[in-house]
């Protein structure tokens, strides 16, 4: 055999057995390790525990936790928004409070942000006027955001301005307006504004059931409440009082109770 064939077939079997030995005896990678499976306890949360409260015997009754605004006697927890220093100067009934035309809006001595409130309002008995001069009132969260209250009991007004509108905002998803000779119930579940170093940095939420029917599903409400003009958030701010307006017509409340969330 020629000497170049020997040593081409030598320098071929160096290079087999290198091949070789990589294959055989390169380190292998581990394979991965399963998860750990999971177990029900893993995903049970058992502290804290949640507060123990005491719902209302009857649907609108105020759970124990809540802060009762009108208990049908009094209207101790509000005072006059013309005169912060005097007492609310609307007229106590038999259970029920009515505003008192000229006087001046209300509102509450404390102060609240994110909340549910409870409220129950009726239409003056006798129907007078049309419109936005029919028993007209507002439910004001943090005294600049209107929930509007309105007889629109077969009343045409414009719709982001009847009943359980955001006024001059957001119409209901519906009209659910009693008679005026029935009493019409609000339950709000409302998420005040967020403000970063003095601007804004989240709009504040409102859900509204009026009557039992959602009217304001997580609804964005776009700013501070204006008759005229685009709403906007025009200063930052922390909690702040609850109002009722004077809009002229006796419309009457009872039954008022809010829980801070």
């Amino acid at each position: 055999m020629k000497k170049s064939k020997i040593i081409t077939l030598i320098l071929f079997g160096i290079g087999y057995s290198s091949i070789g030995f990589s294959q055989m005896d390169a380190p292998t990678t581990p394979p991965e390790e399963s998860p750990m499976p999971m177990k029900p306890e893993m995903t049970e949360i058992w502290e804290p525990q949640i507060e123990k409260i005491t719902p209302g015997e009857k649907p609108g009754d105020a759970p124990s936790d809540a802060i009762i605004l009108f208990n049908g006697k009094n209207l101790d927890q509000w005072v006059s928004q013309n005169d912060t220093e005097k007492s609310a100067p609307w007229a106590i009934k038999d259970g029920y409070f009515e505003v008192v035309p000229g006087t001046g809006g209300i509102q509450t001595k404390m102060k609240f942000g994110d909340a549910q409130i409870h409220i129950e309002w009726s239409a003056p008995d006798k129907v007078e006027n049309s419109g936005q001069g029919r028993g007209n009132s507002g439910l004001f969260l943090q005294n600049r955001y209107e929930l509007q209250i309105l007889d629109s009991y077969n009343n045409r007004s414009y719709s982001n301005g009847q009943a359980a509108s955001i006024y001059k905002d957001a119409p209901p998803l519906v009209n659910a307006m009693r008679s005026p000779d029935k009493w019409n119930v609000y339950d709000v579940i409302y998420t005040a504004p967020r403000f970063k170093d003095g601007k804004l940095d989240q709009k504040a939420k409102i859900t509204v059931l009026h009557n039992g029917v959602v009217v304001q599903n997580n609804t964005t409400i776009q700013g501070l409440t204006l008759y005229i003009g685009l709403h906007n958030y025009p200063e930052a701010h922390e909690e702040d009082v609850i109002a009722l307006q004077d809009h002229g017509t006796k419309v009457q409340f009872r039954n008022i109770w809010v829980r801070k969330l």
